[in-house]
């Protein structure tokens, strides 16, 4: 059971994040809206009517975060199962793998397909995957699925191989044992498909616990026929409805499924809407070959099927999106959105906010096309935390100089390109404030944005991806969706020390945020609250 959404809370004695009180260190709750924010010296005028007064000793209350881009089950089942990320060799990976199988087998244990994620290749001293006869070694009969990082290339026993018929005949099955492109995509609908109710039922409820535990109180599920299943969304979005968990607002990822979303419940016809794949599976859609590799990768859509796609969600009023992260997949968007504006008009366009997941190889020219559309870019910094830098896997995938000017953050914000930040998890955890890190400390400094514009991006930008700008911020009459966190000081960090400078002096109004500096303990959530319920209590 939830608490019941009528009651008056009073919280007193932090800080409190709002542009209705830079000063603020108390908030009123009337249900599920915001009544008040401001001093605790007023808020002894509310002592009265509150029917819970939480002493707030010190902490901070913002708003709750928001996940713009995650797959719950995979995330859940990378917590509750086998997850290889940070594994460090292919020797230890074996190791483990094995071991999940054993506990597996336990008493009580599940009877569906096994699954695991998080290899990665590019760390390891032997430099490649297992083979089919190691994994099959490992699995002893299991059928087992392993999605590497990225989510865009896979590893399959065997036995599950033998539950996906047809599959030595798709592109994207050489031989070697790493799957890409449809058979990926079939032995994932596979492995998928044999998942028991109870795997599914536990891996979501993990992974929106998970989220509410990290102060996110709403998240955007990427779902799609290449990605999930219609039964995998609609169980969670039940989940979701019982309202102990954070908010779930679902995308359908199906080209042309604009029935097939408002069926099930989507908000949009879009998120991981795949235009090409991933970098580190060589699969993102590039203009010139990769770095270390003689190809420029995989297409999976042309500029006229995004044009009739964008047209079709733009008559029916319904949002779209697309996975696009390569250049060549990127401009293959972009001529595509420009055409459907061609067809029925770029005002009508750009009034739904189509989405772009990922965007990371893009240029000027390309950030002043997201501008003429009125494309929203939906990004992960934790991708270029993770994989950036002169010695990361980008610079493996596309030398030194390319790697440079992915994720341009700075760029897109200088420009008036809306960002919604996320995780995609579980390419990389759910993390909020290590996202925001990761933005304000791009391992290319001239990306790097202020911390206070990474915390909106990932907090009010989720919203207004939704399209309701009055939501992810604490004044009067907003949404009481918000998390309590223990932190040290409060202070102003933008890439220009200039401004943070002027900033942090009182005069300036500017409200502080953590201090996110590499190093340095992340804040501690010890309350999410979602429309005046509480989901997490540490």
């Amino acid at each position: 059971m939830t608490e019941r959404t009528s009651r008056t809370v009073l919280l007193r004695g932090g800080s409190v994040y709002s542009p209705a009180d830079p000063f603020a260190t108390a908030m009123l709750v009337e249900g599920d809206h915001v009544a008040w924010v401001g001093s605790d010296g007023a808020a002894e005028a509310y002592t009265d009517v509150a029917d819970e007064i939480v002493e707030l000793d010190g902490a901070l209350v913002t708003p709750a975060f928001v996940d713009a881009h995650v797959h719950a089950t995979s995330a859940g089942l990378a917590l509750t199962g086998l997850d290889l990320t940070g594994c460090p060799s292919l020797d230890e990976a074996l190791a483990r793998i094995a071991e999940f199988v054993r506990a597996a087998r336990g008493p009580g244990a599940p009877s569906g397909v096994l699954i695991g994620h998080g290899w990665d290749e590019t760390g390891w001293p032997e430099g490649r995957p297992p083979t089919p006869a190691e994994l099959d070694a490992a699995a002893d009969g299991a059928a087992l699925y392993l999605s590497r990082t990225d989510v865009h290339s896979a590893l399959a026993s065997t036995a599950l191989r033998a539950l996906t018929p047809g599959l030595d005949a798709l592109p994207g099955h050489t031989g070697t044992g790493t799957l890409t492109r449809d058979a990926h995509h079939a032995v994932r609908r596979a492995a998928l498909a044999h998942l028991t109710e109870e795997q599914r039922r536990a891996a979501q409820r993990a992974a929106l616990t998970r989220a509410a535990s990290l102060g996110i109180g709403a998240v955007h599920e990427c779902a799609g026929p290449d990605i999930s299943s219609e039964q995998d969304l609609t169980a969670l979005l039940t989940l979701a409805g019982q309202g102990d968990t954070p908010e779930v607002f679902g995308y359908w990822g199906e080209l042309g499924g604009v029935e097939a979303a408002r069926r099930l419940g989507a908000v949009g016809a879009g998120g991981d809407l795949f235009v090409d794949g991933a970098l580190g599976s060589h699969t993102a859609c590039l203009h010139t070959p990769y770095e270390d590799a003689p190809h420029t990768g995989t297409a999976y859509l042309s500029a006229e099927q995004i044009a009739d796609h964008v047209e079709a969600c733009t008559e029916a009023g319904l949002q779209a999106g697309f996975h696009a992260i390569g250049d060549a997949a990127l401009t293959a968007v972009l001529d595509g959105v420009r055409a459907a504006a061609d067809r029925v008009g770029a005002a009508r366009v750009k009034a739904l906010r189509h989405r772009v997941e990922h965007a990371e190889a893009l240029d000027d020219k390309a950030v002043a096309a997201f501008v003429e559309l009125g494309l929203v870019a939906s990004v992960q910094p934790a991708f270029d935390a993770a994989w950036g830098g002169p010695d990361g896997m980008y610079a493996q995938r596309l030398g030194a100089e390319r790697a440079a000017r992915l994720n341009p953050f700075a760029a897109l914000l200088r420009a008036g390109v809306p960002l919604a930040f996320g995780s995609d998890a579980p390419v990389t955890a759910l993390d909020p404030w290590g996202t925001v890190r990761a933005a304000a400390f791009h391992r290319t400094p001239e990306h790097r944005i202020s911390v206070r514009a990474a915390f909106t991006a990932h907090t009010r930008g989720g919203w207004r991806a939704l399209g309701r700008d009055q939501d992810g911020v604490l004044v009067p009459g907003a949404v009481a969706s918000f998390a309590v966190w223990a932190t040290g000081d409060l202070v102003v960090q933008t890439p220009d020390s200039r401004v943070a400078g002027w900033s942090t002096d009182p005069r300036s109004g500017t409200p502080g945020l953590p201090d996110l500096s590499p190093g340095r303990p992340l804040p501690v959530c010890l309350r999410t609250v979602v429309r005046g319920r509480t989901v997490h209590l540490a």
